[in-house]
């Protein structure tokens, strides 16, 4: 874990220039870097900013700490399957702004790109993605006998959200989003939930998250209504870290990262009060992102173990919770399609799209030009389907 200060001036401020990873960058991505606003959040940032910024989230001396998740030492092996070829890549790359760009099927790679000067070797930010991985916790959780049931109150865990509107919240309707409490997500609104409550201070001796979580008032009563809501997520982290008595992420570490065969070091940045910011945040490289698919795939199995009850993603991956979209739905922190097929995601681009009927993963990570509004969430669904098609016809 690694303290950063808050203040950003200039590089020899931040103490940038000493360090080995910093000095390899290119000039102009070295002043991007150094330039980060500190009074505004990473939605604010300008899209050079967030190229330069998204493959380094845990170190950047803007941001908080990190902690790490150390690889498994028998990285799951990915070999090279038979390449497919999928007309207009380049131009769907290009379009996307994508980073990253991994397709597994049946175990082996059999498309791989990157992109914006990123490569294999490198991290990426998750986003939401990171939502997906937190979810599956509560899964190791319940098999271990931390979490006794997804019909517990979210204050048995976490007891400083009783009195508030979360009394009557169970874990399964934080999982699926359905608490009832009011949360704006809205990502180009300064003023929105998702962007204050990271700034905002929290009570003495209590969990950043809870504090401002805790102070929400009741929209619809629980259970009835679907609501995205980030903050949520960081809450379900919480309880995690409560119920395993274990930071999240060397609770990620023992139970995916390592039986799941991930083959480089990850981190997690932490809120500011030391819990992993469990509904973002998460820095991995794209084919560990892939891994994550063939996790599932593999219904939990990892590593010799069964990380998951037997029948945790027959329930996490398919649809709970009606979204208002024809087609679609909301499981455990996952979207779902009425298809069988099931997604991780993550603003600017971030995602992990899985197809247990083709034995299909693509991982792929961007740099959009907006968090959710603009035309690349429709391409990139199309795309989707496209590979499919292409698998269909035997490429």
């Amino acid at each position: 874990m690694r303290k950063r200060t808050l203040a950003v001036l200039a590089v020899g401020a931040l103490g940038l220039g000493g360090l080995g990873w910093f000095a390899s960058l290119d000039a102009e991505t070295q002043g991007l870097l150094a330039a980060l606003p500190t009074d505004r959040d990473v939605l604010m940032w300008s899209v050079p900013q967030r190229d330069a910024a998204f493959r380094a989230m845990d170190r950047l001396p803007v941001l908080a700490e990190a902690r790490e998740i150390m690889p498994s030492g028998q990285p799951l092996p990915l070999p090279a399957g038979r390449p497919l070829t999928i007309p207009g890549v380049d131009e769907y790359m290009a379009s996307q702004r994508a980073a990253g760009l991994v397709i597994v099927q049946e175990g082996k790679v059999r498309f791989e790109r990157y992109g914006l000067g990123f490569g294999a070797g490198g991290r990426w930010t998750s986003f939401s993605v990171a939502k997906s991985f937190t979810s599956t916790l509560v899964g190791a959780a319940i098999k271990d006998g931390a979490i006794r049931s997804l019909d517990d109150k979210v204050s048995q865990y976490i007891p400083d959200l009783k009195g508030s509107a979360y009394d009557d919240v169970t874990v399964a309707q934080l999982l699926t989003m359905s608490s009832g409490v009011r949360w704006n997500e809205d990502y180009e609104d300064p003023k929105a939930d998702v962007a204050m409550f990271n700034n905002a201070e929290p009570e003495t001796g209590m969990d950043a998250t809870v504090s401002y979580m805790r102070k929400l008032p009741r929209a619809h009563p629980p259970g009835t209504v679907w609501h995205y809501n980030t903050g949520e997520t960081n809450l379900i982290g919480v309880l995690v870290s409560s119920a395993v008595k274990k930071p999240l992420a060397q609770y990620l570490e023992e139970k995916i990262w390592k039986p799941a065969g991930m083959e480089a070091k990850a981190t997690w940045l932490l809120g500011k009060t030391g819990h992993e910011i469990a509904g973002c945040c998460l820095q991995a490289a794209t084919r560990d992102f892939a891994r994550m698919g063939l996790l599932v795939l593999a219904n939990g199995a990892a590593g010799g173990q069964q990380i998951v009850p037997p029948d945790w993603f027959a329930a996490a991956t398919h649809k709970q919770k009606d979204i208002g979209e024809p087609g679609k739905g909301y499981g455990y922190q996952w979207w779902t399609y009425d298809d069988g097929t099931v997604a991780a995601q993550g603003i600017f681009g971030q995602g992990i799209f899985i197809d247990p009927g083709r034995r299909l993963v693509i991982a792929s990570n961007a740099n959009w030009t907006r968090a959710t509004e603009g035309p690349e969430g429709d391409a990139r669904e199309a795309f989707y389907r496209k590979v499919q098609a292409l698998i269909d016809a035997g490429g």
